[in-house]
């Protein structure tokens, strides 16, 4: 997993490694989290072009970043996504309420605007 911050768009990008199951879905909240309370940021952005596998509990990470950014009047995006990520995230329903697609800067770009 690696964790950027991009100051210039307000936003912590977070890009899993190949899979976002439970294994590696606590880590990401907990270091995701820390990161935002510290640094105030208002936008996330995960960035899935590594992701073969996404579980429950990839959502899971997905949706409480979104009710943490919410609050501050940021939004989430996903980008990168194969085919089988997309089905997962369709299914969930998270395309009804984050922002999806295809490249690292168009996502920065579309959260920026919101926050």
């Amino acid at each position: 997993m690696e964790l950027t911050i991009i100051g210039k768009y307000r936003a912590l990008v977070i890009r899993p490694d190949e899979e976002l199951d439970q294994h590696s879905a606590e880590n990401i909240r907990t270091e995701a989290d820390k990161l935002l309370k510290k640094t105030g940021l208002c936008n996330v952005v995960f960035d899935m072009r590594d992701v073969r596998f996404m579980d429950s509990s990839g959502i899971g990470v997905i949706m409480g970043r979104y009710r943490t950014v919410c609050t501050m009047g940021g939004m989430v995006a996903i980008c990168g996504m194969n085919s089988v990520i997309d089905r997962v995230v369709a299914m969930s329903g998270l395309k009804d309420i984050v922002i999806v697609t295809d490249k690292l800067q168009n996502a920065l770009e579309e959260v920026f605007s919101v926050c």
